[in-house]
């Protein structure tokens, strides 16, 4: 198991959702209504209440974010380097600093505002002050947006990390990129690891775990490492050099010796000088990859001087070779690495002061020979006379069991059950099972020969194929089958047409829009018209009056022109509305907000003055706005007044 779980911190909400939240929890959890009977100190209890329950949820939930993410001081310094890499140090700690300063910060103005709400004279001055602790809270709150956005990506990264372990058995997978580090870590371990033949497809650590000896490992593979100074190195890289540097693993140092990663064996080697500090106090493996390419042995005599020089001792820093693509050799070297890993961890804790404690309370007895003589073991008579009657009970029985017979068989025992089948001929004992469908024995109608059988038929069929058995006889047409095949397609051709037409008369029946919206104007013109009829000699003066040239009126859609010309606006239905009796336009009285005001400007500013006066008077007064619950009198008089009944001493 891990012994961080990142996974559990508590989503960080955004400044503007922070707020919300605390705000709307405050209006659902406290009461909303101040009604008038109330004495000034219910209402200064009232207002109260409001600022210390807000103030106690922001403290709550801000206590929470700080103590759910891990403190970098607690950690292992392996979290605690890989943080600084993956966020700064210094940018985490202000960011949760920063929030713990904003709690206290929100606490003090809590304690200052109840202060002076003790002293709150009338329900205005409680009201307005309650108002102005709740929006320094909430400003306090805006000025740490930044912080909580940056801590919400903090959190969403850390719970993608991998679960690693610092303190099990652990082996570290590192060297150039694309040289199989990934590939190793999906042939030992259940990991799904995405790998592609170029650099950096890994970019993060990626943890998979495996059994070994009835253990559990977890094998971690790192980002490809180039060979640069430190400083130089990117977040990537960073990553797989904090593992190595504070983890303690077998690492496993892979180099590619066919050079198909784009890098030389010296550029392989240079890079293994240059990080074997990280490797002091570790056990080492160099493990050779990509064999099924280029042997070891079939390297140039250089470049396996280069590979020799790495391992001074080959005791102490073994060369292996494997191959991930055809998994040669990668048993051998997942079990050279777990044995010096755990020899490695036995002789660390041979050194530690512990084990001479045990020792020394512990003392192991040798028995010596004292003489010569024989001294069996002493079997009692009546175990004996029990043994002697189960043999006799056996000896007795016609067949032996099948433990008996596993017993004595032991590897070599196979279990067979149709020996038994006695009832069976013995030559049919070992005939497979018939397979039943719809109470028909499947293989009385199955051919032994089918498969023949087909063959010969796709061989005939081919035959056929090749002669031209399928080939249409070509077609001796006249004259009159070629016009009647004409006439048949000029015929299937009108009947689609007829039929198109038909669909679109169907459709065109239909509205296409919603009667009270603005008809379509016409593409057909009285000047079009005017123009077609003369052109055709047809004398068109006087027709000015004529109908064809007349608007249209209706009242529900406007004044519209019969055949194109300018639209008039809608009218609405108080502008259009008539008297039934005498047919004529409605005319109704002002309204009172309006009399005396002649300009529509100051009608829309006498408008807003009235709105402005109302919400004075809500916030004034404290009275029901539009934003406020009703909530219902929780005592109605006609249940709680008047005599109780004889023995009722209990409220409804």
């Amino acid at each position: 198991m891990s012994l961080y779980n990142f996974k559990k911190i508590m989503v960080v909400p955004s400044a503007k959702a922070f707020i919300d939240i605390m705000l709307s929890k405050t209006q659902r959890k406290t009461p909303t209504i101040v009604h008038k009977h109330y004495k000034i100190s219910r209402i200064r209890a009232f207002y109260m209440r409001k600022v210390k329950f807000t103030q106690q949820n922001f403290h709550d939930r801000l206590t929470q974010i700080i103590q759910d993410f891990p403190k970098l001081d607690d950690v292992h310094p392996f979290y605690a380097d890989l943080m600084n890499v993956l966020y700064d140090k210094d940018h985490y700690k202000l960011a949760l600093g920063q929030l713990n300063t904003a709690r206290h910060l929100i606490d003090t103005v809590a304690k200052d505002y109840v202060r002076l709400l003790k002293f709150g004279d009338s329900l205005y001055r409680c009201k307005q002050l309650k108002k102005a602790a709740l929006g320094r809270m909430a400003t306090i709150m805006k000025r740490q947006a930044s912080n909580l956005t940056y801590l919400e990506e903090v959190r969403q990264h850390l719970s993608r990390l991998p679960s690693i372990d610092p303190y099990t058995r652990t082996i570290i997978v590192c060297g150039f990129p694309n040289v199989g580090k990934s590939s190793f870590l999906n042939k030992v371990t259940r990991a799904d690891v995405d790998v592609q033949p170029y650099a950096f497809t890994t970019k993060s650590l990626y943890v998979g775990h495996m059994d070994y000896k009835y253990l559990r490992w977890q094998v971690i593979d790192t980002p490809g490492i180039l060979d640069h100074p430190l400083e130089e190195r990117n977040v990537i890289e960073m990553q797989a050099i904090t593992a190595m540097a504070h983890l303690r693993a077998c690492i496993m140092y892979v180099m590619d010796v066919s050079e198909q990663c784009g890098h030389s064996i010296e550029e392989q080697a240079k890079l293994f000088d240059s990080i074997k500090p990280l490797f002091a106090n570790k056990p080492l493996v160099l493990v050779l990859n990509k064999t099924d390419v280029l042997k070891f042995d079939d390297l140039p005599d250089e470049k396996k001087k280069i590979i020799e020089d790495l391992s001074e001792d080959r005791e102490l820093i073994p060369i292996l070779e494997m191959s991930t693509a055809t998994e040669e050799g990668v048993t051998e070297v997942r079990l050279e690495a777990c044995e010096r890993l755990l020899g490695y961890r036995v002789d660390q804790k041979l050194k530690t002061k512990k084990l001479e404690g045990v020792l020394n309370r512990l003392h192991v007895a040798m028995p010596e020979k004292r003489d010569e003589k024989e001294r069996p073991a002493c079997i009692p008579e009546a175990v004996l006379a029990a043994r002697a009657a189960n043999a006799a009970k056996i000896a007795k029985r016609q067949r032996k069991l099948e433990k008996e017979i596993e017993l004595e068989l032991g590897d070599d025992y196979s279990l067979d059950l149709q020996k038994n089948y006695t009832t069976i001929p013995e030559e049919e004992r070992y005939d497979v099972i018939p397979e039943f469908l719809n109470g028909v024995n499947i293989a009385d109608y199955i051919d032994a020969d089918i498969f023949e059988r087909l063959e010969e038929l796709e061989r005939e069929e081919g035959l056929r194929m090749e002669a031209g058995f399928y080939e249409p006889p070509p077609l001796n047409l006249d004259e009159t089958l070629l016009e009647i095949r004409e006439m048949a397609k000029q015929i299937r051709l009108k009947r689609f047409q007829l039929k198109d037409a038909r669909k679109m008369s169907l459709k065109s029946g239909r509205p296409i829009m919603p009667r009270h919206k603005q008809a379509m104007v016409r593409e057909r013109k009285v000047d079009n018209l005017r123009k077609t009829m003369e052109n055709l000699g047809v004398d068109m003066s006087g027709t000015e009056e004529s109908n064809f040239a007349k608007n249209q009126v209706s009242i529900r859609r406007g004044l519209l022109p019969a055949v194109g010309g300018p639209k008039t606006p809608k009218k609405d239905h108080e502008s259009t509305a008539i008297v039934r009796a005498t047919g004529l336009p409605i005319k109704r009285k002002q309204p009172s907000h309006e009399l005396g005001i002649k300009d529509v400007m100051l009608k829309a500013k006498a408008k807003v003055m009235a709105k402005h006066d109302i919400a004075k008077r809500v916030t004034k007064y404290s009275r029901k706005g539009e934003g406020d619950r009703h909530i219902p009198d929780l005592m109605p008089k006609h249940l709680f007044a008047g005599k109780r009944g004889t023995g009722k001493t209990d409220r409804r």
